[in-house]
């Protein structure tokens, strides 16, 4: 049987990734959608390989906030089964200095997706990737059961369309899966993200600010393992459930940064200065991540070493495209 699966939010560092694990599996046709035109190679994940599947892949160019009708029609026409939202508005300092565009894009706009994708007769499951930025700053390993308590204007507005989902399910039966995975990284993310932009002030010999003295707590898992959870839950999950998606491995941002530093043999204090601390930053997310393991079967095979080699050797291929991007996140509304 055929799975009919639209991705919204496509061009994103996950959603690409994710398009390009789908690619990989047979019967299974995909619809992507997101605001830019196709990326650059060094980001087009689901570009790199599975040359054969790629008639099974269509792309629009469609804006969640301006071209709500015609994402819908895309589901429409193509009978979607699944449909498996990374579109957001992210980045958490920055959601402090415009916060209308994170409540437009994460609530406003979203809540009116929910809206229109109830009434879609093929539809088996949504998966809505939601983020532990939800919880706020916590102690110890986090069920999914754990109280919301964001902190920040990006958290609040993904917290707000979680709750919303959950108004869906209980009065519609909307079919609703939640995911929230550890912080992500592999080849193909943006430059902004601590990986890669510890990576590229190496080869580029700038330096990386190290917000806090970098003493934060976070897991670290590969996209590729992100990617096949997320697929056992969109494939098997009941719907109203939530799935934690992370490693084992907690590490805090300076040590990962001196890991960076060390697989590429470089001195970590030629390459790191300190700055201070983000307004709202919080002191850790410990995931457990036991419910998707037992469910499913499923387990992390990634390691952080070779994760971080891969992407080392991603930046290099690519180099003469990346070298001249900001290492900075650029806001587009």
């Amino acid at each position: 049987m055929i799975q009919k699966v639209l991705v919204i939010g496509s061009n994103s560092f996950s959603g690409s990734s994710f398009v390009r694990y789908l690619l990989a599996q047979p019967d299974v046709h995909v619809a992507g959608v997101s605001r830019s035109g196709e990326p650059d190679i060094a980001f087009a994940a689901h570009r790199w390989d599975n040359e054969e599947r790629q008639s099974h892949f269509t792309f629009h160019s469609l804006d969640l906030r301006r071209d709500l009708e015609g994402i819908i029609q895309v589901a429409r026409d193509m009978e979607a089964t699944h449909v498996v939202n990374f579109a957001a508005q992210g980045m958490v300092a920055e959601s402090w200095l415009k916060p209308e565009d994170w409540y437009q894009t994460n609530t406003v706009s979203t809540i009116m997706l929910h809206d229109r994708l109830r009434k879609l007769d093929s539809l088996q499951k949504y998966v809505h990737i939601s983020t532990p930025e939800v919880y706020g700053s916590t102690d110890g390993l986090i069920k999914e059961s754990r109280n919301y308590n964001p902190s920040t204007p990006y958290a609040t507005s993904r917290a707000a369309c979680d709750m919303s989902l959950k108004n869906f399910l209980e009065n519609y039966g909307y079919p609703v899966v939640w995911t929230r995975a550890a912080n992500v990284y592999g080849p193909g993310q943006q430059l902004y993200r601590v990986i890669p932009r510890m990576v590229m002030a190496i080869l580029t010999g700038k330096k990386l600010q190290l917000h806090g003295g970098g003493h934060s707590i976070r897991s670290f898992i590969h996209i590729d393992d992100v990617a096949s959870a997320t697929w056992e839950i969109a494939q098997k999950a009941t719907p109203g459930n939530i799935y934690h998606i992370s490693t084992d491995r907690f590490i805090s941002i300076r040590d990962l940064v001196k890991l960076v530093c060390e697989r590429m043999g470089e001195p970590f204090d030629k390459h790191v200065e300190e700055a201070p601390e983000r307004d709202g930053k919080d002191a850790a997310y410990l995931l457990d991540a036991a419910k998707v393991r037992a469910e499913f079967g499923w387990k992390d095979c990634i390691s952080l070493e070779e994760g971080v080699d891969q992407t080392v050797a991603w930046a290099k291929e690519h180099f003469e495209s990346l070298k001249h991007l900001p290492l900075h996140y650029i806001h587009k509304a």
